[in-house]
């Protein structure tokens, strides 16, 4: 897949991402079913370059009824609340952006798609920590396993491997390479900024389905996910993990794309603690799991971000400390240098890190489940005085 964005006549875009079925190729989809796919997901990719400028319109090469142009303006809203914010953009969901269409453009209606058909197998996206390590580990010993991942590292492919998926030939893999263009124009003053990574994932695996033929697609996001960054707003770092996208995707791909596959979070019942207990019956993961976003480029924990500090602080009523400073490589919870982000993720600070991290509440019952016996650790120390 090639993709041509263009803003003005002097800057243009040209992504290219490449899909890589595996064993798990179950035939070629028809023309019309890959351009409708691969047009939506388009659309989405089209966020990373449409925020560098923020222009207020959009042309596009087919149209979008009222009903759908509402539907993609709502996820570029919510889905960039963070980028707005960030960057100290004001406007209003009605007034930010608005989609153009040449009169004798093709409708996206016109697109067609087969519903896939149940089966036996579930399609499970692999990110590399302990959240997808559950989703796997519940899943594989009932269900075959369809493996997706979107650029491999190091966490990614050593937890396909010790759930059974060695070979590259056993993934389904995604090539997603962004244009340098992009961050040329980044290091020049365009702006920058977060975007809905996993809006852009749920449609890359409704590709995954039909070039599978598995209908069933299971996602790792927890109802933590919900919570907003900023209280008293609606602006969340996750909302493209929460429950309110996952039920719009959900009806749009009904109304739109044929109820072509079934797209879930196995794991919206549960919360961060939940979660984190159930990855604890799994220590051969512990080696090789990552979630810290800033060390992803060398595969490791930085143990110096909120993420870091998150992971470390819900594992470790399930985790012994030993264990936990072996897996980290130091002990987070006696690092005063961290007291910054202990304040966000505790509540002390009125604004949550803006990172995929649990609630607020989670956090500190976390820190009353290992109060007692880690209370000689520096940050635990400041939440028991803080919380007498």
């Amino acid at each position: 897949m090639r993709f041509d964005f263009r803003i003005g006549d002097e800057i243009r875009f040209s992504p290219k991402m490449t899909l890589l079925p595996g064993r798990h190729a179950a035939g070629v989809p028809s023309e019309k079913e890959l351009d409708g796919l691969v047009f939506h997901i388009g659309l989405i990719e089209l966020i990373s370059y449409w925020k560098c400028a923020c222009p207020p319109a959009v042309h596009l090469p087919r149209k979008l009824s009222e009903t759908q142009q509402q539907w993609w303006k709502k996820l570029y809203w919510k889905g960039l609340g963070e980028f707005f914010y960030q960057n100290g953009i004001q406007s209003t969901p009605a007034d930010f952006l608005n989609f153009r269409f040449d009169e004798a453009a093709p409708s996206v209606s016109d697109f067609t798609y087969r519903r896939i058909e149940g089966s036996e197998a579930v399609i499970v996206p692999i990110g590399g920590g302990k959240d997808s390590v559950v989703t796997l580990e519940h899943h594989r010993r009932t269900r075959r396993i369809v493996p997706f991942i979107i650029n491999p590292r190091g966490a990614t492919l050593e937890c396909a491997r010790i759930a059974g998926f060695p070979e590259q030939d056993d993934l389904v893999i995604l090539q997603r390479q962004i244009d340098p263009e992009l961050l040329r124009l980044n290091g020049e003053g365009y702006l920058n900024g977060h975007t809905p990574f996993s809006a852009m994932l749920a449609f890359y695996t409704l590709l995954v389905s039909h070039v599978t033929g598995v209908r069933d697609i299971a996602l790792s996001n927890e109802s933590s996910a919900n919570e907003p960054t900023i209280p008293g707003t609606d602006i969340n770092h996750q909302y493209s993990k929460s429950l309110e996208f996952e039920e719009d995707f959900r009806r749009y791909v009904t109304a739109n794309m044929n109820d072509a596959s079934h797209y879930f979070s196995y794991l919206r019942p549960y919360s961060e603690l939940q979660i984190a207990e159930f990855f604890a019956q799994y220590p051969a993961y512990f080696p090789v799991f990552k979630s810290c976003n800033a060390g992803s480029k060398t595969d490791s924990w930085c143990c110096n971000c909120p993420k870091c500090l998150f992971a470390y602080i819900i594992l470790s009523p399930f985790i012994d400390d030993a264990t936990m400073v072996q897996i980290f490589g130091e002990d987070l919870l006696n690092k005063p240098s961290l007291q910054q982000y202990f304040d966000e993720l505790t509540g002390i600070a009125e604004v949550k890190p803006f990172e995929c991290v649990g609630t607020v509440e989670e956090v500190n019952r976390a820190l009353s489940m290992i109060a007692d016996t880690r209370g000689d650790k520096y940050l635990v120390k400041r939440w028991r005085a803080l919380n007498k």
